[in-house]
């Protein structure tokens, strides 16, 4: 990512140079700068709250009943993986995380996750179905509150930074319907050995 930037902006630099507006792009350099300075300090304020919000949500259990509201449903998705594993409370339990924006506490729990997953995985070199099922409902980024981006909008001044909430919720939820759909069609296609047929 860094190299991508770094050819970025020489280009602009050389860009800028050749057409003789050398001085509109250290101009824009510069209040870019400024701007994302302006963005940062304003994302400090906005994030503290949230994370605030999120981490008194778990102390108090919110998470852990949300967890096991969605808990039935984790067990449909994941049917490779027996009931009683640990993974099935560890995927809804980063799932409720993520949804709420808390990112933190989300990451270590899909490690642990992962882990638990790797356990039922009959070829080890491989990530499973529900292994790359999970990955793909996390990189599809449902989120209920996308607090980064109303601190972004924060900072540029945006007039009504809850704006973002609905559109984001509808979006992230199809992006997120849409991953389920694909692993689970892909999955039909790809059926590693299953961990009882090994035994």
């Amino acid at each position: 990512m860094n190299y991508i930037f770094y050819f970025l902006i020489v280009i602009s630099i050389v860009a800028g140079a050749i057409n003789g507006r050398l001085a509109d792009v250290v101009s824009a350099i510069l209040s870019g700068a400024q701007v994302s300075v302006k963005i940062a300090l304003s994302l400090i304020g906005i994030m503290a709250f949230w994370l605030g919000m999120m981490n008194i949500a778990k102390k108090s259990g919110l998470i852990e009943v949300i967890a096991k509201i969605i808990k039935p449903v984790t067990k449909r998705l994941f049917n490779e993986i027996p009931e009683d594993s640990p993974a099935i409370g560890d995927i809804a339990m980063s799932f409720s995380a993520n949804a709420f924006g808390l990112t933190n506490a989300a990451t270590p729990i899909g490690i642990k996750a992962m882990e638990e997953l790797q356990k039922h995985n009959v070829d080890k070199t491989t990530a499973s179905n529900a292994m790359c099922l999970f990955l793909a409902m996390n990189t599809a980024g449902f989120q209920i509150i996308p607090a980064t981006v109303i601190g972004i909008l924060v900072g540029v001044g945006y007039p009504n930074p809850t704006q973002i909430i609905a559109p984001t919720l509808f979006v992230t939820t199809l992006a997120f319907t849409f991953a389920v759909i694909v692993a689970k069609i892909l999955q039909r296609f790809w059926r590693p050995q299953m961990e009882s047929e090994a035994q």
